[in-house]
This record gives C-alpha cells, sequence and structure tokens, in this order.
C-alpha cells in the first residue's frame, strides 16, 4: 500500500486507573506497521497516576502520529469519553483499544487492507489472545471467517471482540455515537452498525485482551444488567423474547 495515499485510521485509547498497563497500550500503537496512524487518549478522571505514566509517552507520540491528542479531566464513564474522541477524529476509520489492552503490530494494516477489499464491509475484529498481568499468554481465541446480522448479534450468536474491533468512522458518527446511560458500549453500537452494513471476522489474531481482577466481564451481575438495558431499545423486534430469555 501506498502509505502517502493510505487513509487516515483513529485509534482511541480511554484510559481509568490503569497506571500498570496504559504505557503498554500506548506501546502497542505506536508500534503498529501501519504509519498514518492519529491516537487519541483520553484519561477519564483516574484516581491512580496513570495521567503521569501517559504524559511520559506524550514526546514519543507526537514524533510517531500524524495528529496526536491527549485529554484528561474528571470522570464522565466511558461512553461519554468516547463521544468526546469521535468529536476530534478525523481518520476514515475508527478503532478503540482499551488501555489495558495491547494491539498486535499488524492490526492497522490488515484491518485496512480488509476494508479496502471488502467495500461492503463497515466493522471488522479478528481473534484475540489472552494475557494476564505481566502479559504472558494465557490462551488464544479465533474462530471462523463470517459476516454477521442483526438478528445474530441481538441473540449472542456473534464473535466480534471489542480489543479488536475497527470501523468505518463515518458509519459511526451516523449512529449518534454511543449512549451515556449505557453501560455494555461494545454491544449496543454493534447493533446499531448491523443495520447500517456488514460486520466482518477474520481467522486472524490481532489484539491481545487483559485479564485481571477488575475486568467487567468477571462482573456477573453487571453483565446481566447492562445486557437487559440494551435489549430495552429494541422491544419491537420480532427476537426481543427470545433475546431476553437468552
Amino acid at each position: 500500500m501506498n502509505e502517502v495515499a493510505a487513509p487516515l485510521v483513529s485509534i482511541v485509547i480511554p484510559c481509568y486507573n490503569h497506571i500498570d498497563f496504559v504505557q503498554d497500550s500506548i506501546q502497542s500503537v505506536i508500534d503498529q506497521t501501519y504509519q498514518n496512524i492519529e491516537l487519541i487518549i483520553i484519561d477519564d478522571g483516574s484516581k491512580d497516576e496513570s495521567v503521569l505514566k501517559i504524559k511520559e509517552m506524550i514526546e514519543k507520540c507526537e514524533r510517531r502520529f500524524t495528529r496526536f491528542e491527549f485529554r484528561h479531566r474528571s470522570n464522565k464513564g466511558l461512553s461519554a469519553t468516547l463521544n468526546e474522541a469521535l468529536e476530534w477524529c478525523q481518520g476514515e476509520y475508527f478503532s478503540v483499544i482499551a488501555s489495558d489492552d495491547r494491539m498486535l503490530e499488524d492490526k492497522t494494516q490488515v484491518q485496512v487492507h480488509h476494508f479496502l477489499d471488502n467495500k461492503n464491509c463497515i466493522g471488522v475484529c479478528g481473534g484475540t489472545e489472552i494475557i494476564d498481568e505481566s502479559g504472558t499468554v494465557l490462551n488464544r481465541i479465533i474462530s471462523k471467517k463470517k459476516s454477521y446480522s442483526f438478528d445474530e448479534i441481538i441473540m449472542l450468536k456473534h464473535d466480534l471482540p471489542a480489543p479488536t474491533q475497527m470501523v468505518r468512522l463515518k458509519c459511526v458518527k451516523e449512529t449518534g455515537g454511543y449512549n451515556v446511560k449505557v453501560k455494555l458500549e461494545d454491544w449496543y453500537m454493534w447493533l446499531l452498525l448491523s443495520k447500517k452494513g456488514e460486520l466482518h471476522y477474520i481467522p486472524q489474531i490481532l489484539s491481545q485482551y487483559r485479564s485481571h481482577e477488575n475486568n467487567t466481564f468477571k462482573q456477573i451481575s453487571t453483565m446481566y444488567d447492562g445486557r437487559i438495558q440494551v435489549l430495552s431499545f429494541y422491544t419491537d423486534e420480532p427476537l426481543y423474547q427470545r433475546a431476553k430469555k437468552r
């Protein structure tokens, strides 16, 4: 790919209390083989010293990226933080990586190529490695190539791992962005986007998901409440009752 003509990719790192991991996350974006990237980091009112860790990386980020922005302010929540980032993004593609996760070096390159080869695709995810707090790989999760429909996503019959996501920025903005009252922002957005175009999964490891005691998915009641909340937007859908029961 001619990097001069390569589309700009907006990568966002929302940070909250990840002092031990945030530099690792930032470095994984710096190490991307794809060059035309803007990086937006927003610290959402961390109570630890995450901001200091991020500031130590600013000079390196300013040298590396086409555009770079770092903001920190009081806590507003993840969805509000992502909406704030969307206002700043100028790329053709939009990708979010949590401040405790990591991208593999070729993630951006692979996904941009996939978009260029699949004009109807508006979002693409892939496989993940599960790592522990020290970065040791615990497991690899990879599925078959697949295009997911709204019906499959609402029934939770999908594999679209949040750490691996990349979507067309225009399509995210057309949905109106993230609902600040919603806890499971990724599932909420997948359902909105699935009404607009194809969501693909490619059988390649793209990112590393860090497993530690504060992971949201380990909080069963929070996950359940979050899913019921998202389903409340779809009470008129034919699959609503089945999805709620599931």
